[in-house]
């Protein structure tokens, strides 16, 4: 299996249609990178958040990025469900975030997520960020439209669990849905870990579609 190091990132950019998908999609892999480069700087933008959904997103950005060497926290209001209906305003906020980010890394939804809104962020991120190094993340949900990821990172305990007990305490307007649980996200990093023969049996998968070194 091909490694490649992501020692030398310096600059993330990570990219969620909704209050929660960016943790649960890459958290373990964004504590691992905040632990492995001191100093590293993330942009954190979230496109749909209003209310406690809002509050959440912000509070829980910040327990992720408590070891960024600088962060920049955005929390956007475009109607969640409705992307689609509102791609040309979103695009107009991907110009405008590519004028003054340039980021050594993206981590942005799955291109064949059969939520809309996710496809819609995925979609923007590739017409917009095209030298860029990106990594597609995958959310469990009853859709079942888990793929196979080409790209793992191995997490070690205090990554999984850090994740794991981040999104169980961060999201409390969450806690009634019956997939949002710590069982189902320890799930999915067990069964990436097996694919990847990772050395503590956890691992987050990713779609890398182009990679260059």
């Amino acid at each position: 299996m091909a490694i490649i190091n992501l020692d030398q990132v310096k600059h993330v950019l990570c990219l969620g249609a909704h209050s929660d998908d960016i943790e649960i999609g890459a958290g373990g892999t964004i504590l691992k990178l905040l632990e492995k480069n001191p100093g590293i700087a993330v942009h954190w933008s979230v496109f749909s958040g209003k209310g406690d959904r809002a509050s959440e997103a912000r509070d829980s950005a910040e327990m992720f990025l408590k070891n960024a060497g600088a962060s920049t926290i955005e929390i956007l209001d475009f109607r969640d469900g409705f992307f689609p209906s509102e791609t040309a305003n979103i695009k107009t906020h991907f110009e405008a975030l590519k004028n003054h980010v340039d980021p050594d890394l993206i981590l942005t939804h799955y291109r064949d997520d059969l939520h809309q809104d996710h496809r819609v962020i995925c979609e923007l991120t590739w017409n917009t960020f095209r030298r860029h190094l990106v990594l597609e993340y995958e959310i469990p949900k009853w859709d079942g439209d888990l793929g196979n990821p080409n790209f793992f990172v191995h997490l070690e305990q205090a990554h999984y669990e850090g994740k794991t007990s981040r999104l169980m305490s961060g999201f409390p307007s969450q806690a009634d849905k019956h997939w949002f649980s710590e069982e189902t996200f320890m799930a999915i990093m067990r069964i990436r870990g097996l694919e990847c023969n990772a050395p503590s049996h956890y691992a987050e998968g990713f779609y890398a579609r182009k990679v260059s070194w």
